[in-house]
């Protein structure tokens, strides 16, 4: 089987995916014993998006995304534990365990949320991408959300700005289809996503989602072209979530015909199909990966189960205060 990615390539996305899928599968089991509380937002089915995002952009390289984003978090390179943690709210959690699902974050990976207002990352990755464009770096932000924030306001203030100011910034729309849990095609009567691009001349396209492949090409172009200090870019990456919008969705809007078609497309059996015609491993080889990942996982859990909840005095630190707030009065 002819492929222009390697065996290295195909071998860390079937890992990273793997990881991705074993970490939700675990977190949505736990939210049911309700050991993870509050909002839970499953990535399974998208990990494609992850995979061929990672091999197309540099460690340095920002991420903002919405509120589905474990997968995403994980593979910017923020730990499991550190993940897990968060989830069960944590003081070794990835934001002290005060954020929770929605909220994962990381200076030091330069992942920048985890955001629960919907569309409010939009305008915040282009600010991103305007201080790394005023630092004169080389450094590319990419904005992720999903079709329902498409419909946001927001989105034509940033567009509009970005191209007026050449921003390196790559916008994403993970279209899983649904937004909650109303079709695109009830919400809006521009089907193809990426032509809102067209009302800003920004260069836009549509990418299959379920593929690792076609993810890192779109994403590798638009991320040269902003590195090269030619501008924005939007993709629309066309994915599928196997799971309802949230742990309390049960995903009555679809038939089970549409969601076997998708698992049909499943990007981890993809790619382990590509590994194994390409004798790029053994089963013996796969076995490893798999118990490899699943010890990743177990190791995750207990060390969240392990760690101790945030203290009473961290209540009120990381909070922003302005002591000479000029608007409010007694």
């Amino acid at each position: 089987m002819q492929t222009p990615f390697g065996k290295e390539t195909y071998l860390y996305w079937y890992e990273l995916m793997l990881l991705l899928r074993r970490f939700e599968e675990k977190a949505g089991q736990l939210y049911g014993m309700q050991k993870i509380r509050g909002f839970c937002h499953l990535y399974i089915g998208q990990e494609a998006v992850a995979a061929g995002m990672m091999t197309a952009i540099r460690d340095d390289d920002n991420i903002i995304t919405a509120y589905r984003d474990h997968g995403l978090a994980i593979a910017k390179g923020i730990t499991p534990n550190e993940c897990m943690a968060e989830l069960y709210g944590k003081a070794t959690g990835c934001t002290k365990g005060k954020g929770g699902s929605m909220h994962f974050f990381s200076k030091e990976k330069r992942f920048f949320g985890g955001h629960g207002i919907v569309g409010g990352q939009i305008g915040l990755g282009a600010g991103i991408a305007f201080a790394d464009q005023y630092l004169d770096n080389d450094r590319v932000t990419i904005a992720m959300f999903g079709d329902g924030a498409a419909r946001q306001g927001l989105l034509h203030e940033s567009f509009n700005m970005a191209m007026l100011w050449n921003l390196p910034v790559v916008f994403i729309c993970e279209n899983n289809h649904y937004a909650m849990g109303t079709s695109v095609s009830r919400t809006s009567k521009v089907l193809d996503i990426y032509r809102l691009a067209d009302a800003y001349d920004m260069p836009a396209d549509s990418v299959d989602g379920m593929s690792c492949e076609e993810v890192h090409k779109a994403i590798d172009r638009a991320v040269r072209r902003a590195r090269e200090k030619g501008g924005p870019t939007f993709l629309e990456i066309k994915t599928y979530r196997y799971r309802g919008h949230s742990m309390s969705d049960p995903a009555k809007y679809r038939t089970k015909e549409e969601l076997e078609e998708y698992k049909e497309k499943d990007p981890i059996n993809q790619a382990l199909a590509t590994i194994m015609q390409n004798n790029w491993a053994t089963e013996a080889d796969i076995e490893a990966i798999n118990a490899r990942v699943k010890q990743q996982v177990d190791e995750s859990v207990k060390f969240a189960e392990d760690s101790p909840y945030p203290s009473d005095d961290e209540l009120l630190k990381d909070i922003y205060v302005d002591q000479d707030y000029p608007f409010i009065t007694d």
